[in-house]
């Protein structure tokens, strides 16, 4: 986490507690980003955070929707990202040794849940004992509509 922030230019930056809301609508801005290849660079070298900090995977998996064509609004949501790792940078996932060996699976879905793109998203967790195992977050690829709004329509 301190390379990447030392990479980015901003380890004397002023650091915060709570993350972004990465809910807000991003519209098309007219400015792109002065220097696309940092930004793309960055979104990546964050991609590997979430292995150990699932807390940061949704927010980074909105930055890399981007980086084809990242704009200012697009980089000052990164660097938002950035100063909430520099403040949190004791987080991450523990591995501690358990008596128990129950396993425990947890699931939850969005449904339209992107303002953006009205897409679902859904993910489910595993611990075993008091250990996080696996888990998984995925947004729908295609937007489906439904039966019944379909009947309608016939």
């Amino acid at each position: 986490m301190d390379d990447i922030l030392t990479r980015a230019g901003i380890t004397d930056c002023k650091s915060l507690s709570t993350l972004a809301a990465m809910t807000k609508a991003t519209s098309p801005s007219t400015d792109p980003y002065e220097n696309p290849t940092q930004y793309r660079r960055l979104a990546r070298a964050l991609q590997y955070l979430t292995i150990t900090r699932p807390d940061l995977s949704y927010a980074i998996n909105r930055l890399c929707q981007f980086m084809h064509a990242p704009t200012d609004e697009h980089w000052g949501m990164l660097k938002r990202v950035l100063r909430y790792v520099k403040g949190t940078l004791t987080y991450g996932l523990q591995l501690t040794a358990s008596p128990l060996f129950d396993v425990h699976a947890y699931s939850d879905f969005d449904w339209a849940g992107c303002p953006i793109d009205r897409k679902s998203t859904s993910g489910y967790v595993v611990f075993l004992g008091s250990n996080l195992v696996s888990w998984v977050s995925r947004k729908q690829r295609t937007v489906a509509r439904s039966s019944a709004e379909e009947s309608i329509r016939a």
